[in-house]
């Protein structure tokens, strides 16, 4: 089984439930479920030194709210 691709969240809501959070490598953007909405984070070509390895920053750019 292949190791899964990991990501270091930067910025955004103070109470995000985690900040190592797995990567889906189809597109350099993350998207978070966060309290009826959802947090956009773009890839940076920066790393950091984690507990769980280097890994690549993603910072956040924006918060979209989910219809209804």
């Amino acid at each position: 089984m292949p190791d899964t691709v990991k990501a270091l969240l930067e910025g955004g809501p103070q109470d995000l439930p985690a900040r190592i959070v797995p990567v889906d490598t189809s597109g350099p953007d993350l998207k978070i479920e966060l309290r009826n909405g959802y947090e956009h984070f773009r890839a940076t070509p920066r790393h950091a030194n984690t507990p769980e390895g280097s890994l690549q920053v993603y910072e956040w750019w924006e918060r979209t709210e989910m219809p209804g």
